[in-house]
């Protein structure tokens, strides 16, 4: 293959692909950040307070500003993609976690891979939630880069 075209797999002929500059330590780490979500209601905590939607919105924004600042903080090269696949990321975690778990708290398995759609909404809900944090993160560092200090 001729080295200036890309090959069929969306690598580029050196090697890089897609998903080069994706700083994977990085994306693993906040996925599994994002489990204190689920973990809360597992333990009881959202119901031992008995303000769970609030207390699960302020998780979702805690968490949600935790990803930004991270990505800003580390100046990952790619910070709408490493969000995108840290929304994923979590959201594959989530699924593992609720499989592991619900037999042992039920007796059965339950949660999205009971159920296809359920399975594709998690995905598609929590890599949805990285994207937003992505463009987020992306302003953030823009207006960091123009104006630094007024921001």
């Amino acid at each position: 293959m001729h080295p200036s075209h890309p090959s069929p797999n969306g690598a580029d002929a050196s090697g890089r692909g897609p998903f080069a500059n994706v700083p994977w330590s990085l994306v693993l780490g906040l996925g599994a950040l994002a489990l204190v979500r689920p973990l809360l209601s597992i333990t009881g905590v959202t119901d031992t307070l008995d303000w769970s939607p609030w207390l699960q919105l302020g998780v979702t924004a805690a968490v949600s500003l935790a990803w930004v600042v991270s990505v800003v903080v580390a100046r990952a090269p790619r910070p709408l993609l490493t969000l995108v696949c840290t929304g994923l990321a979590y959201g594959v975690f989530s699924i593992v976690l609720s499989a592991a778990l619900s037999p042992l708290l039920t007796g059965e398995l339950q949660g999205p891979l009971t159920n296809p759609l359920g399975l594709a909404g998690v995905v598609g809900t929590n890599t949805v939630w990285g994207l937003v944090c992505g463009v987020i993160a992306l302003a953030v560092r823009s207006a960091l880069d123009r104006g630094g200090s007024r921001v």
